[in-house]
């Protein structure tokens, strides 16, 4: 192997599963996180077939598989009719096709499942409460908490190692805002499927509901154009805010429009995004993740793309030099991630389609049988990270 050790900052879905791939070569790591407690923020994720073959080859997936949903199918429904425009089969079809399950899951559950395998591995040091004052080898080292062959930025859109990385990415305000909550199943309206992952469409706007096996409730998440203050993250949001989401889903189903308005324990994620830049100096550190390339929710794949980074980073880097497999990886993730940004703003271009555009975008979506769609994301779907 070219190294023998890693240093990791950040224990999010990157980091932990960073750690593991990177056992699983034999190479031992530190992953650093400056939270006291591993208490994940949000609510649900989708992980798709791309992502669940990963922690599959990772020992992971009996795991998640016993306390997920593989949802019957995806749908694109209108939020105003609440008439089905399209839909994407999973379930026993996900497994098919791209062979390996899809599955949503309340965030904290795929933390868990990591952590659980990180502290079981004799490979892998988890040190909480460890701020750094200068995320490099140099100071780890300095400090006594590692000494390391390499440096791992996992610590996502905000991350403080991308100071190590010249010409790296910087976050921008995407103009929109994400709005999570967990809707009680006891509260849920009855047109809520109970089975699928539905995406309610309207203009400007959109709203993706799935039930959460775990909670007994439904993940809510609804996307709309708003204002930010920097790094406002998980806030419970003004009553200003507030007001503007809900205006801006006015003429929505009414009862949609209900549940907004009930969502108490609502929290409010200004959308932030990188742009293209360099994600590792040459020499010592590289990022992964939403480090590197924080991007827009309207393809569900930020998870996935973490997880895909973390374990074709750990391949690379046992079996090719230092410098060598930084490049490798930008070479063979970069085009991956540009793609995948295309398909992420096609999406939200025809998610928020307004007046002409919108009919045109029902109609032809209606016209395709559901094979046809799936077909659309064998390329996403399909991919098997090289690890």
């Amino acid at each position: 192997m070219s190294i023998r050790s890693a240093a990791i900052i950040g224990a999010g879905v990157a980091g932990l599963t960073a750690a593991l791939s990177l056992a699983r070569h034999g190479i031992r790591s530190d992953i650093f996180e400056q939270a006291d407690t591993l208490t994940e923020v949000g609510a649900g994720l989708q992980l798709s077939p791309n992502a669940s073959r990963v922690l599959g080859e990772l020992g992971l997936l009996q795991a998640l598989s016993e306390v997920w949903l593989e949802p019957r199918d995806v749908s694109l429904v209108s939020g105003r009719s609440l008439r089905r425009i399209a839909s994407v089969p999973c379930g026993s079809f996900a497994r098919a096709r791209w062979g390996a399950p899809y599955g949503v899951l309340h965030r904290a559950t795929l933390q868990r499942v990591l952590v659980d395998a990180v502290k079981a591995n004799p490979l892998c040091t988890l040190h909480l409460s460890t701020l750094l004052a200068n995320p490099s080898l140099q100071y780890l080292s300095q400090a006594g908490l590692a000494a390391a062959d390499v440096l791992i930025g996992a610590d996502g859109v905000w991350s403080r190692t991308r100071t190590q990385v010249p010409a790296s990415p910087a976050p921008r305000f995407s103009g929109n805002i994400a709005w999570r909550f967990i809707l009680r199943e006891a509260d849920a309206p009855r047109f809520l499927d109970r089975t699928s992952v539905t995406a309610f469409l309207g203009p400007s706007a959109h709203l993706v509901c799935y039930p959460l096996k775990e909670t007994g409730g439904f993940n809510v998440v609804a996307i709309a154009a708003g204002s930010s203050s920097a790094r406002e993250w998980g806030a419970a949001g003004s009553e200003a805010q507030r007001t503007m989401l809900i205006r801006q889903f006015a003429g929505w189903n009414a009862e949609i429009g209900r549940v907004l308005a009930d969502a108490a324990q609502a929290t409010f994620w200004p959308l932030y995004e990188l742009g293209n830049g360099r994600w590792h100096n040459g020499r010592d550190t590289i990022l992964i993740g939403d480090a590197a390339h924080a991007m827009m929710p309207f393809a569900a794949q930020g998870a996935a793309m973490a997880i895909e980074d973390a374990y074709e980073l750990a391949g690379m880097l046992a079996t090719h030099p230092l410098a060598e497999a930084f490049d490798l990886f930008e070479t063979r993730r970069q085009p991956r991630i540009a793609r995948l940004r295309q398909r992420a703003a096609f999406n939200r271009f025809a998610y928020h389609a307004r007046g002409p555009l919108r009919i045109g975008r029902d109609v032809v979506l209606a016209l395709r049988p559901p094979q046809s769609l799936a077909a659309d994301f064998d390329w996403l779907y399909g991919y098997r990270a090289v690890g």
